[in-house]
C-alpha cells in the first residue's frame, strides 16, 4: 500500500565480488530508463489529485460533445457523459467529499484487519513462527522454506520485507553459502508471491473492496468478498514455493558463486537474527496454537447459515431457488442447491450465506489478535491492556500515507461513477474486444501483461487497482466474465514485476540489506538477480491460471463464478 520510490543510487559492483556472467548492457540501459521513467512520475497522492481534475475537465468536454454509447443492460437506452464541469457538479462535488471518503469500501476493512495483525506483529509472534518455521526445516529444504515463509509473511505487509528478508540472508551465510542467495529466495516470496498466500490478508479485503466500487459500474447490488481469489490463491503458493526454490538453486545460487567476507560492509559477527526459539517462545507459540484450535472451533459455528434449513413444499423450494439468491455463488452450486432441494422438500442454505463469508473481516482480526495477546502473555511482550491498545495504535499510525491516499483514490472512483466515464469506456473497449476477437479467455494474458507493465512505474497494489478497476473491471464484465476472476487475473501482474522495479517502495530497503554483505552492490545487480523469478513466475502463474480457471473450471475463491449469468 505504499508508494514506490527512488532507492538510494550506489556504486555499480566489480566482477570480483559477483561470480558468474554480469549483468549486460542492454539491461543496464533498460534499467536507468526504467529508473529516470519512475522519477518522472509524481507522487501516487498527487497523481491522483490530478486524474481527479482531469476527470473533471473530460466530462466537462465529453458531456459538451454529446459523447454517449448504448447501455448494454437495457437495449434502446444511451449512457450519457455527465458534466462536473458546471455549479451542479461542483456543488455535488463539494456537498459529497466526505462521504465518498468514509464510505470507500477498502477503507473500513484494512483499518479492522490492521489493528489484530498489530497486535500479532508486537507480541513477536509473527517473527518467532517465521524462525521456527524456517530454522526446523532441515538444510536441504531450508530454501523452499524460506520462499514458502516468504508467501505466508504477506499477510502481514511489511513484517516479511523487514523480518524474513535480513534474516534469510544472516541464515544463509550461518550455513556457509552465499547469504545474497537466502535474500533473493525470501525477496522472491515475499514480493514476487505477494497475492499468493494460505491465509486471508490486509490486501483481501483491499482490493475486494475496489472491485466491489468498479463492478457497481454496471451492476450496483454487486459485492464481492474479501475471499474471492482465496482457492487460487492457495494453490498459487506451492506453485510459487517450487519455482522460487528451483530458480534459487539452479540459476541464482551457481551465478552469485562463493561468497567473498571481505565484500562486507558490516562486522559479520554483529548480524543477529539466527538465535534459537527461547524455551518461553517456544511455550508461547503452543499455546497460540491453540488459541487458533479454539477459534477454528468457535468459527466453524460461523459456516452455518444464518437463515438455517426451512422445511417447504417442494412447489414452494422449486420457485425460490430459480433465482441464485447470492450473486457471487457460483452457478453449479446454485444448481446442486436446487436438484437436493427439489428430491428433499427442504429449503438448502448457502454456505456464503453464513457469517463465516459475510464477516471474513471480523474473523481476519481474530485470528491475528487472541493469539497474539496469549503469546504475548507469555513471553512477557505483552503485560496488560495498554500494551495491546499500544499495539492497535502503532499499526494504525503506520497508515497515515494510506489514509491520505485513499481519500484522494475515494474521490476519484466517485468521479468516474458520477460522469458516467468508466462506462462508456467499458462499453467502448468491449465493443473493441469483440472487433479484435478477444472477447474470450485469451484477453487475460495481455491484461496481465499490461498489469506487470503498469506495476513496474506505479506505486501499490491498492494504488493501480484504484486506477485500474474501474475501467477494466466493467469492461470484462460486459463481455461476461466476473470481477472476481478480473481481479485473480490482476493480482498476477501486480505481484511478479515487484521484485525487478527500484520504485518499489521496499526496493531501497533490500537494496541496503544487500550492501550489508556487498558494499559495492548495485541496482543492476539486485534486479538482474532477481529478472529470472519474475520471468518464471509470470509465465507459471499464467499457466497455472487458464489451467484452474478455464481448463479445470475451478472457481478462484469461495462464491466466485468464472462468468456472469449473461456472459459466455
Amino acid at each position: 500500500m505504499s508508494p514506490k520510490s527512488a532507492p538510494p543510487v550506489l556504486p555499480r559492483p566489480p566482477a570480483s565480488t559477483v561470480s558468474g556472467d554480469k549483468p549486460r548492457g542492454w539491461f543496464a540501459r533498460f534499467l536507468n530508463a526504467v529508473e529516470w521513467l519512475g522519477n518522472l512520475l509524481p507522487h501516487p497522492v498527487t497523481l491522483f489529485a490530478g486524474i481527479c481534475v482531469l476527470i473533471v475537465l473530460v466530462s466537462g468536454v465529453a458531456a459538451a460533445f454529446g459523447v454517449q454509447v448504448q447501455d448494454p443492460r437495457n437495449p434502446g437506452a444511451v449512457i450519457r457523459a455527465v458534466s462536473l464541469l458546471n455549479g451542479e457538479g461542483l456543488r455535488r462535488m463539494i456537498r459529497e467529499v466526505v462521504r465518498n471518503f468514509v464510505e470507500f469500501a477498502p477503507l473500513g476493512t484494512v483499518l479492522v484487519a490492521m489493528l489484530g495483525v498489530g497486535v500479532a506483529e508486537k507480541s513477536g509472534l509473527l517473527s518467532a513462527a517465521i524462525r521456527a518455521l524456517v530454522l526446523s526445516a532441515p538444510r536441504p529444504l531450508v530454501t523452499a522454506a524460506i520462499v514458502f515463509a516468504g508467501v505466508l509473511s504477506n499477510t502481514a505487509s511489511e513484517m516479511g520485507y523487514v523480518v524474513l528478508i535480513p534474516l534469510a540472508a544472516a541464515i544463509y551465510l550461518a550455513l556457509g553459502r552465499h547469504p545474497l542467495v537466502g535474500l533473493a529466495a525470501a525477496f522472491a516470496g515475499v514480493s514476487g508471491g505477494y497475492s499468493a498466500n494460505l491465509l486471508l490478508g490486509t490486501i483481501d479485503p483491499l482490493l475486494a473492496g475496489i472491485t466491489t466500487e468498479a463492478a457497481r459500474f454496471l451492476d450496483p447490488t454487486y459485492e464481492v468478498n474479501p475471499a474471492a481469489n482465496w482457492y487460487f490463491m492457495q494453490a498459487s503458493v506451492f506453485m510459487i514455493t517450487g519455482i522460487g526454490t528451483f530458480v534459487t538453486e539452479k540459476i541464482v545460487a551457481p551465478r552469485l558463486g562463493t561468497y567473498d567476507r571481505t565484500a562486507a560492509a558490516v562486522d559479520l559477527s554483529t548480524l543477529g537474527g539466527l538465535d534459537r526459539l527461547r524455551p518461553e517462545e517456544r511455550r508461547g507459540l503452543l499455546w497460540a496454537g491453540v488459541a487458533v484450535v479454539v477459534l477454528a472451533g468457535i468459527v466453524a459455528l460461523g459456516v452455518v447459515p444464518e437463515r438455517g434449513v426451512l422445511r417447504a413444499p417442494v412447489e414452494t423450494v422449486g420457485a425460490a431457488v430459480q433465482e441464485p439468491e447470492a450473486k457471487t455463488e457460483p452457478r453449479a452450486a446454485a444448481a446442486l442447491e436446487a436438484e437436493l432441494s427439489a428430491e428433499e422438500g427442504i429449503r438448502l442454505p448457502s454456505i456464503y450465506e453464513s457469517a463465516l463469508f459475510k464477516g471474513i473481516v471480523a474473523f481476519i482480526l481474530l485470528f491475528f489478535i487472541v493469539p497474539g495477546i496469549v503469546y504475548g502473555a507469555i513471553v512477557g511482550t505483552i503485560r496488560n491492556d495498554r500494551d495491546v491498545i499500544d499495539a492497535m495504535a502503532d499499526a494504525l499510525s503506520r497508515l497515515g500515507l494510506y489514509l491520505v491516499l485513499v481519500f484522494f483514490a475515494a474521490q476519484f472512483v466517485k468521479y468516474f461513477d458520477w460522469t458516467n466515464l468508466g462506462l462508456i469506456i467499458a462499453v467502448e473497449g468491449a465493443v473493441l474486444l469483440r472487433q479484435t476477437g478477444l472477447d474470450n479467455a485469451a484477453v487475460f494474458v495481455p491484461f496481465i501483461l499490461m498489469c506487470c507493465l503498469v506495476n513496474l512505474m506505479l506505486g501499490s497494489a491498492s494504488a493501480q487497482w484504484a486506477v485500474t478497476a474501474p475501467i477494466f473491471v466493467p469492461m470484462l464484465m460486459t463481455v461476461g466474465y466476473s470481477p472476481e476472476v478480473v481481479q485473480a487475473a490482476y493480482r498476477i501482474g501486480d505481484s511478479t514485476t515487484n521484485i525487478i522495479t527500484p520504485m518499489m517502495s521496499y526496493f531501497g530497503l533490500i537494496l541496503a540489506f544487500a550492501a550489508r554483505y556487498d558494499r559495492r552492490i548495485g541496482i543492476g545487480t539486485l534486479v538482474s538477480t532477481m529478472l529470472p523469478y519474475s520471468l518464471l513466475f509470470l509465465v507459471g502463474w499464467i499457466a497455472l491460471f487458464y489451467l484452474w480457471v478455464f481448463l479445470l473450471g475451478l472457481p478462484v475463491g469461495p462464491g466466485s463464478p468464472t462468468y456472469l449469468p449473461t456472459g459466455p
